[in-house]
């Protein structure tokens, strides 16, 4: 597997994301591992993933480290990469539906949140190997509940959902991403979800 140049603009992005537009440009050593991952075919999500484990934990230190690298990623890489190895190796489990009672009211109360949510869910637990023919298929349908249920939360957030929108901007154009680009959708959507799910409580 080799990244594609959208994928690696996506990386570079997030990283400035995170270090908000400090460092909008890779070392040299942050290159280097970023070519060991792609030896090993990680994917680039779980990179980016990875990162949001890793300045969140940052964050919560009273005097985090100054100085960052990719190299600092390669624990909680690891983890995420053994996890989805976990799952693949696992047998299928009945679908599991649980963590809507965390989301908080209204939408807890709304039946049609929860049926896109538990939709979702089933899609979740259902899904094949990654070696299996319908594994696309079931990954593209996955996604679609997903966004639906991120769209149905959103539609409820009402007046709140104009500074969250605002906030997300404002760090996108701080990690000096260019408005209306591929880069600028891919880290939207990205960030938008999870926002809009943090929002509710909802467990993605």
């Amino acid at each position: 597997m080799a990244y594609t140049r959208e994928e690696l603009d996506w990386i570079e992005a997030e990283w400035a994301y995170q270090l908000h537009g400090r460092s909008a440009f890779l070392s040299r050593e942050d290159f280097a591992q970023l070519m060991g991952w792609d030896e090993r075919s990680i994917p680039a999500e779980c990179i980016v993933n990875a990162m949001e484990t890793y300045f969140e934990r940052r964050a919560k230190r009273p005097k985090p480290r100054t100085f960052v690298a990719l190299s600092h990623l390669a624990k909680d890489v690891d983890k995420i990469m053994k996890l989805r190895e976990a799952l693949r190796r696992a047998e299928a489990e009945a679908p599991r539906l649980e963590g809507w009672d965390r989301v908080q009211e209204p939408l807890r109360s709304d039946p049609k949140a929860r049926a896109v949510f538990e939709t979702w869910r089933r899609f979740q637990a259902s899904a094949p190997l990654p070696d299996s023919p319908g594994f696309l298929d079931h990954f593209d349908a996955e996604r679609k509940a997903f966004l639906e249920m991120v769209k149905t939360a959103e539609s409820a957030l009402g007046p709140r959902v104009d500074p969250i929108a605002a906030g997300l901007r404002e760090r996108l154009i701080e990690s000096k991403l260019q408005e209306g680009s591929f880069v600028w959708k891919r880290a939207w959507e990205h960030h938008w979800s999870r926002l809009v799910c943090e929002a509710w409580g909802i467990p993605s």
